[in-house]
């Protein structure tokens, strides 16, 4: 199994930028298709983006279309997101998840078998 590991979280101005990574540890990261999920308080959790095996695909939930950059480094076995123009409605834990049934990049929570501990993105008005 694979450990992951979320960093880069914090509080930021709306119109603002913050770059998360997710380490992975464990089985060979190249085998993982990876994804991006966020929860806000009282919703459930929901997806964000994420990326195919070979990282020659990705997939983005509408609203983060244009401001946020999946990407995957597999020498240095992370998974980054790239949040530009930031929105208070951005607001949530952001969780990172792998998931090696599948090779192309999965937008629902029951599609990956590993997640992190979550990193807090809080974006103020």
């Amino acid at each position: 199994q694979v450990q992951l590991v979320e960093s880069g979280g914090g509080l930021v101005q709306a119109g603002g930028s913050l770059r998360l990574s997710c380490a992975a540890s464990g089985r060979t990261f190249t085998l993982y298709r990876m994804g991006w999920f966020r929860q806000a308080p009282g919703k459930e959790r929901e997806f964000v983006a994420a990326i195919g095996v070979s990282g020659g695909i990705t997939h983005y939930e509408d609203s983060v279309k244009g401001r946020f950059t999946i990407a995957r480094d597999a020498a240095k076995s992370t998974v980054s997101l790239q949040m530009n123009s930031l929105r208070p409605e951005d607001t949530a834990v952001y969780y990172c998840a792998a998931d090696q049934r599948r090779y192309l990049p999965g937008m629902r929570v029951y599609e990956y078998d590993y997640w992190g501990q979550g990193t807090q993105v809080t974006v103020s008005a």
